[in-house]
């Protein structure tokens, strides 16, 4: 019996050991565990926050969609790229309400910049903020706008490039190509004040040299059809500035007026391509790029009202074969033309 007992005694004392040693070595093992987080906790950075930028867009349209397209990839050449910036991309398919809810939705958003392409996006962005630093494109009067009281010296949150007309240059190359013109047709939406400003200095210069201009204005791009038609008979030639409501239905402004056998001059090399007859406009690819670049002094610090406006001021000649075959001119003079604009 004592031996039963001595070993019931010795194997309860063996087990209270072991159960000892047990609870001992999780403490040790999270002790451990802990120090190792707290080690790896010490080495690891934090993950940088990336910086929001709400893009807008006016509408889609060829000549816009070569702004954005420099304006990421010039992002990227400055050290912008996805790794750094997360961009909201909106278009407001050529509504202003559209645009405002965008505009609005950034603010909301909290983003860190705005960058938007064409004067109505613009306008609706300075609407919606005047905190938030706002990078603006293809405006082509951005004091007419109301964006800019100075083109050097930026008094709000706004700053970016013009698109401005070279409105002589291209009224000149006119009087080379189809020279004549007694009367011009000016078709443009008078809702957007980009034109307003353009059509205004048109208006003076046309009258300066003489020259008589009908109007036919639109609101949205499906009057453009309407409006070209009203000036068919009426007029020599058709000018449309830099319009993104016209350059939306630019092929049917164009087909009209090639089976009229009337020139298209219009502001935008986009409007050309699709079919207007020729214009002495900016390259927007250029134009994307210098705004990316003004957009990147701003994100590194730079405050906006050191970041003047940008106007370019090189411009290129184009002139559409095609268009021109078909409305009867001297390919042989398209050809010069080019040919001269190239080698200027």
């Amino acid at each position: 019996m004592k031996k039963i007992f001595a070993a019931i005694l010795a194997m309860t004392v063996l087990m209270t050991a072991c159960s000892s040693g047990t609870s001992s070595a999780p403490a040790s093992s999270a002790s451990v565990s802990s120090a190792a987080a707290s080690s790896g906790s010490a080495a690891a950075e934090p993950a940088a926050e990336k910086i929001k930028i709400g893009l807008v867009q006016m509408m889609e349209h060829p000549s816009l969609d070569e702004i954005r397209e420099a304006i990421l990839a010039e992002l990227a050449v400055q050290g912008y790229d996805d790794s750094k910036v997360e961009i909201d991309y909106q278009n407001g398919q050529g509504d202003m309400n559209n645009l405002n809810t965008i505009a609005q939705k950034f603010v909301g958003d909290e983003v860190d910049m705005i960058i938007a392409i064409a004067t109505p996006a613009a306008q609706s962005a300075a609407a919606a903020t005047d905190s938030i630093p706002i990078i603006f494109s293809a405006v082509t009067d951005p004091v007419d706008a109301g964006l800019v009281a100075d083109l050097s010296a930026p008094d709000r949150n706004l700053t970016g490039t013009s698109d401005a007309i070279a409105v002589e240059e291209i009224f000149a190359l006119a009087d080379r190509l189809t020279p004549g013109i007694q009367t011009y047709g000016l078709l443009y939406n008078n809702g957007e004040s980009n034109s307003v400003s353009v059509i205004r200095e048109v208006k003076a210069a046309l009258e300066a040299a003489g020259i008589a201009y009908e109007e036919a204005t639109v609101v949205n791009s499906s009057e453009v059809t309407t409006a070209a038609q009203s000036l068919v008979g009426k007029v020599d030639a058709i000018f449309s500035p830099i319009d993104n409501t016209v350059a939306y239905a630019m092929p049917n402004l164009a087909q009209i007026a090639i089976e009229a056998k009337l020139p298209v001059y219009v502001a935008a090399d986009s409007m050309v391509n699709d079919g207007g007859l020729a214009t002495v406009g900016v390259n927007y690819t250029q134009l994307g790029k210098q705004t990316a670049q003004m957009a990147a002094e701003v994100l590194s610090g730079k405050p906006v009202s050191e970041v003047p406006v940008q106007v370019l001021s090189e411009y290129a000649t184009v002139i559409n074969a095609d268009t021109a075959a078909a409305i009867g001119l001297d390919t042989a003079l398209v050809d010069e033309i080019l040919s001269g604009s190239a080698a200027a």
